[in-house]
């Protein structure tokens, strides 16, 4: 097929990889297909697809195509389109924070503990405001944690607590308190108009306002969150996707260690 997204011609596309202008892969090299999925207000209806056609060029993509269309409900319609991106990326100028940290298994990090610490780490751990999901923060502190990753209860140098969800702020940092908290972990999966934002600042001033902020190792974490959101938002370090409970306790013990020790 020709003049259409595709070629049987090879000498059409470009095989080059530059890393100065990295662009949408499909089936060939800096052919910049890309599948977009969303949603518009508006009925469903050819006038429907125009506007999400139109959408797409001024996203940047050229010979866009709606492939699927479906009525969410009377006035919303949700598209499923392709199209060829026209924009470039440098990847060899991105500099993405990271937690600063080595990683270590569940038994490094113990013999490190007893090591360096030689004590127990006290942690709690709690999907804190509104937030009813335990996903997250079960699959950092449950003794069988997640994916093969055992949780942080299993850890013999930590003593943990998962307080569950729907922990207002306040009541997490009287846990704190009462448990004398080295550790405290913030999971936060519910994000719609940014209430996660809104809540772990709240946390942040509450803890400044006791005047506890710098006395614990506050971490937050969830699939809306990273190390570079975190650390704007006054935290010590964020966990997004893909990260696990070994992850948040080597990254614990190392800086408790580093606050103790150096």
């Amino acid at each position: 097929m020709s003049g259409g997204l595709y070629s049987t011609n090879s000498n059409d596309f470009d095989k080059t990889l530059d890393l100065t202008k990295v662009k949408p892969y499909g089936d060939t090299m800096n052919d910049g297909k890309v599948q977009l999925s969303f949603t518009l207000p508006v009925p469903k209806g050819e006038e429907a697809i125009e506007a999400a056609k139109q959408l797409m060029r001024k996203m940047g993509f050229e010979n866009p195509q709606v492939v699927f269309v479906q009525e969410l409900m009377e006035g919303f319609t949700f598209f499923n389109c392709y199209g060829n991106s026209t924009h470039v990326v440098n990847y060899s100028a991105i500099n993405v924070p990271k937690v600063a940290s080595s990683a270590m298994d569940m038994h490094q990090t113990d013999a490190f503990i007893k090591e360096r610490i030689g004590r127990p780490i006290v942690v709690i751990g709690a999907s804190t405001g509104s937030d009813a999901h335990t996903v997250g923060i079960d699959a950092i502190m449950n003794m069988k944690g997640f994916a093969g990753h055992y949780g942080i209860e299993r850890y013999e140098m930590f003593e943990a607590l998962n307080m569950g969800s729907q922990v207002t702020n306040e009541e997490f940092i009287a846990k704190a308190l009462e448990l004398k908290a080295d550790v405290l972990l913030v999971s936060q999966t519910v994000t719609q108009k940014d209430v996660h934002i809104k809540n772990l600042i709240e946390l942040v001033e509450l803890l400044e306002a006791e005047g506890l902020r710098d006395k614990v190792i506050l971490i937050c974490g969830g699939p809306r969150i990273s190390h570079e959101l975190a650390k704007e938002l006054g935290y010590d370090a964020g966990f997004g996707m893909s990260k696990y409970a070994d992850d948040v306790a080597a990254y614990a013990a190392q800086e408790m260690d580093r606050r103790l020790n150096n």
